[in-house]
């Protein structure tokens, strides 16, 4: 994937989600749903629920899907900081621009991401411990999308 595409998608997340970006409409009943836009680039992440929610981020170029990532994920401990998850992923590396990094730590918070695959094709899994203890845990894939030919 060219590197403006990776950079553009690090930009949106920081702006979005993981900056305390301004939800937009919902696309869908009692979605939450967040958007940034360059040029003829578009990036929307798009979940359902709270504690326990399912989502979807994808990119376009020019009106048309060409990568899409879902994810679910459920907290489950109590201590549970949104702040400290937002702060992770706000550290998205290029190598691996998903989620979070591989770690990250602040504190009792330490943050665990690992990725199988590349951008065109990829599978991962992140989890939040508090002092050893896992509290919050989400499974990711996704991949390159496009129109199917007839």
């Amino acid at each position: 994937m060219a590197e403006n595409i990776i950079d553009f998608l690090i930009r949106a997340k920081k702006a979005t989600y993981a900056g305390n970006g301004n939800e937009t409409g919902s696309s869908r009943p009692n979605s939450h749903d967040l958007q940034y836009s360059e040029g003829s680039l578009k990036y929307i992440d798009s979940w359902l629920g709270g504690d326990k929610f399912a989502g979807e981020e994808a990119l376009w170029e020019n009106d048309a899907p060409f990568w899409a990532m879902n994810y679910v994920g459920r907290v489950i401990g109590s201590g549970f900081s949104g702040d400290f998850l937002k702060e992770a992923l706000s550290h998205v590396p290029a190598e691996n621009p998903y989620r979070g990094p591989s770690e990250y730590s602040r504190g009792d918070f330490t943050y665990k991401c690992k990725v199988d695959g590349d951008f065109s094709w990829f599978t991962g899994y992140e989890e939040i411990f508090l002092s050893g203890n896992k509290i919050y845990e989400l499974y990711f894939h996704g991949g390159e999308v496009g129109a199917v030919e007839v």
